[in-house]
């Protein structure tokens, strides 16, 4: 399994990074990390992956102009939603335009893996 992580925050990038590269959810490989969706939609491009954590609140292209934008070029990627912005309308505004789950930050590393294992395990 191929990881993008999305957020203009590099505190948490990195930690999304050191909690994936730290072996607890089996063999997940970070393949990128993106500022905006403009730079994850590169990223996407050439490293297909089949996970993304993506932030929503981002300078130039935010989290949900970069949703659909994604999943038009990687129609089985899994799209896990980290997001201050923690309101139920924005989380499921995020859901409908393809995402497959959401976490408020601040998140626990527990938290997250228990998120991405079970984008890991959704099939479909």
């Amino acid at each position: 399994m191929k990881l993008l992580v999305v957020d203009d925050s590099n505190m948490v990038r990195s930690r999304i990074a050191r909690i994936v590269q730290g072996g607890a959810l089996g063999p997940i490989t970070l393949v990128g990390l993106a500022r905006d969706g403009t730079e994850a939609l590169r990223a996407a491009r050439q490293a297909r992956p089949d996970l993304v954590t993506m932030d929503l609140t981002m300078p130039g292209m935010d989290g949900l102009t970069c949703i659909p934008a994604l999943l038009a070029l990687h129609q089985r990627a899994r799209i896990l939603v980290i997001s201050a912005l923690d309101d139920k309308s924005t989380a499921i505004r995020a859901l409908r335009l393809g995402a497959h789950g959401f976490l408020p930050k601040p998140f626990t590393d527990q938290a997250l893996q228990i998120a991405l294992l079970g984008l890991i395990q959704h099939k479909g």
